[in-house]
């Protein structure tokens, strides 16, 4: 009896002292584990606490303002409300979206786009609802915030263009970054941020974008902001301007000047190469591309048939018709094939070969010399003095005075146009050159395609005999170019040939303008007519249809390319009205009105002109 009580004892003894042990390596467990926690891993968990009570968020730039020569913004910021959706936080995207349908409308369509970013895009990335939203509209979603989580109101930035449709051409606009451009950049991923697609936002992007800061926000449990700390955030740091070498006043007066038609026009200071004006009509709203362009306003810019997205300044390409004969004229003196008094007669056309090549005036002009073709711009003159110059001579004074080439501005897209000779011929279409293709390049006409752009730099280059070139903004170096190494008597004639256009009875433009209407400042210009379709010998025994009679799209191209004043020149301009039927009516009242308004604001217009601070009809 008493060994079975001693038994049970140290049973008991031996009981007690493992679970008593085993407590003791369990309070020593949780001991140890206490110590790491609250000494040795302190700080780490003191992070995640932190990153749990608050986060950093992305902090776009402000994106740079676009400026013209004298500071003026033709593209600005602004304020805008958007609100936007993180997935994660929102829970069942459509279930959050019916809870704001109840605040704000929602359209299917737009409805839609949200899912499928929603899909694309990852859980903790804010997807963009609505922007630009009306202040009514943003106050009642702040007013429901508590029943709307993950759904976020913001006031942001957004990209103004104060001047509409008449800047468009020259600073493009901005859009989100699409997604072989973004990759995993997360500023180019973040909701609401614009890269310039097109025009100078594209081109000076890398100036514009300015560097991305962050800005810590305390956060509560559910992850809204309870309160931001500036003090521990990096700022943004914002884009830096641009300035533009256009004269904005310039550029809204010849927008408006050329209004409702599909017609281009270029300014140029002939001393330094500044382009004072680049416009492209009709013109279209960038605005609406910010927040993004509906289909149906799109798809009616882009079946409009006067094709206002297309930049017809820098990209159009037009044969510069009479235009250009006043390079020929050049060529035919500096090559010493004319003299300046000799003449040819006139009756309305000439036999070379088997054809027949025509007159714009059909009775023709009689015996001209140089001045007077150049004065009323006599085809068959051309036709002569064609024969004499010679294909690779005349392409070569074309070259010279910058057409053939395109010229470096700054923007995507400026066109080369053709210069042709029987090199470019053979290697285009692997045909000789006919020498009856010589008398109608002679005359602009043919092959040979240039831009506005281009008309206005050999506009600049006739009127100051360098070969300057053109600047479209201010940082860019000035050309003035070398002189072109024309004899002085030569280049003479031909300007007063070229003042005799507008001031003198016989010049092509003479009726219509009259003159450029500032007191004491003459003019000098060319009016040209580029053909359309070719007018056949049926046509022409029964009667040429006049220009109103023809469907628009048949109706010849209108050209005219000035300077002024003539006897000291300052300013060029070069316009084209696509079908607007001769250069003398369509073209030239517009050009002349740009070019008055250029003399009427040039800072020394009383006195000696001074560098602005940087700031078939007639033809």
């Amino acid at each position: 009896m008493k060994a079975d009580l001693q038994e049970q004892q140290l049973k008991f003894t031996r009981r007690a002292l493992m679970m008593g042990g085993g407590g003791a390596l369990v309070f020593t467990a949780l001991a140890a584990r206490l110590h790491q926690l609250q000494v040795i891993d302190t700080e780490r968990y003191r992070l995640l606490s932190e990153d749990n009570q608050f986060n950093f968020l992305l902090t776009p730039p402000s994106r740079g303002r676009i400026l013209d020569r004298f500071g003026v913004p033709v593209a600005d910021n602004r304020d805008s409300y958007r609100v936007v959706m993180i997935p994660e936080q929102a829970g069942n995207a459509e279930e959050a979206l019916d809870r704001l349908g109840r605040v704000i409308d929602i359209t299917p369509e737009q409805r839609d786009r949200i899912l499928r970013n929603v899909q694309r895009s990852p859980s903790f990335r804010p997807v963009t609802i609505r922007e630009d939203l009306d202040w009514r509209s943003f106050a009642a979603i702040n007013l429901e915030t508590p029943e709307l989580p993950g759904i976020i109101p913001e006031v942001v930035e957004i990209r103004d263009y104060p001047s509409g449709s008449s800047f468009a051409h020259i600073l493009g606009y901005v859009q989100p970054a699409p997604e072989s451009v973004a990759g995993d950049d997360p500023l180019l991923r973040h909701p609401g941020f614009r890269i310039g697609r097109t025009g100078a936002e594209a081109a000076r992007e890398d100036t514009l974008r300015g560097e991305r800061g962050s800005l810590k926000v305390e956060v509560n449990a559910f992850g809204r902001v309870i309160r931001e700390l500036p003090d521990q955030s990096i700022p943004a740091t914002p884009g830096e301007d641009v300035r533009l070498t256009i004269d904005a006043e310039v550029q809204r007066f010849a927008h408006e000047r050329l209004a409702g038609e599909s017609a281009a026009a270029v300014a140029m200071d002939v001393e330094n190469g500044d382009l004072l004006a680049l416009v492209s009509t009709p013109g279209f709203d960038p605005n609406q591309f910010v927040t993004g362009i509906s289909q149906t306003d799109f798809n009616a810019l882009n079946q409009n048939e006067y094709r206002p997205l297309y930049n017809k300044a820098l990209q159009g390409t037009y044969p510069p018709a009479s235009t250009f004969k006043a390079v020929v004229a050049l060529a035919a003196l500096e090559a010493g094939v004319v003299r300046p008094e000799e003449r040819f007669t006139c009756r309305g056309s000439i036999p070379f070969g088997d054809r027949e090549f025509h007159c714009w005036r059909r009775e023709g002009h009689g015996r001209v010399n140089l001045r007077d073709a150049v004065k009323t711009s006599c085809d068959v003159y051309f036709y002569e003095i064609a024969q004499r110059l010679g294909i690779e001579r005349i392409a070569q004074a074309a070259r010279r005075f910058g057409l053939g080439s395109a010229p470096e501005i700054g923007l995507a897209g400026v066109s080369r146009g053709i210069v042709p000779d029987p090199q470019w011929k053979l290697s285009r279409y692997g045909q000789p050159w006919a020498q009856g293709e010589t008398l109608i390049t002679a005359i602009g006409q043919g092959f040979m395609l240039t831009s506005p752009l281009q008309m206005a730099i050999m506009t600049a280059r006739l009127a100051s005999g360098r070969s300057v070139s053109p600047r479209l903004y201010q940082d860019q170096p000035v050309d003035r170019g070398e002189p072109l190494a024309i004899n002085d008597a030569h280049m003479a004639l031909v300007r007063d040939g070229l003042r005799a256009v507008v001031h003198e009875p016989g010049g092509t433009s003479y009726y219509t303008l009259g003159g450029l209407g500032v007191d004491g400042v003459e003019m000098a210009g060319k009016t040209g007519t580029a053909q359309v379709y070719s007018i056949t010998a049926e046509e022409r025994e029964a009667g040429v249809r006049t220009q109103n009679e023809l469907p628009w799209r048949l109706r010849d191209h209108g050209m005219f390319i000035c300077y002024a004043p003539a006897d000291r020149p300052r300013y060029a301009v070069a316009t084209v009205v696509e079908h607007g039927g001769g250069g003398s009516r369509a073209a030239a009242r517009p050009a002349r009105d740009i070019l008055r308004l250029l003399i009427e604001r040039d800072p020394a217009s009383a006195g000696p002109f001074v560098a602005m601070e940087s700031g078939s009809s007639p033809t």
